[in-house]
């Protein structure tokens, strides 16, 4: 129960992170070249991807094992 609860709290922690990471490359970050920025952005946007499919099995696993 508690490994449950925590994988959820890591998950949701990656993908606050990864917005925040986009934010503040977008907003912020107006000193790097356009390529890094760019690639700053992707990376941001993986790890938000990650978090996604992770909470998507997560239910999916949950859901299974309660039949």
């Amino acid at each position: 129960m508690w490994q449950r609860g925590l994988n959820w709290a890591a998950i949701a922690l990656v993908g606050i992170f990864g917005l925040m990471w986009v934010g503040i490359v977008i907003y912020a970050d107006h000193f790097s070249a356009l390529w890094m920025r760019i690639a700053q952005v992707v990376f941001g946007f993986l790890l938000f991807g990650w978090a996604v499919q992770k909470a998507i099995w997560m239910i999916n696993e949950g859901h299974g094992s309660k039949r």
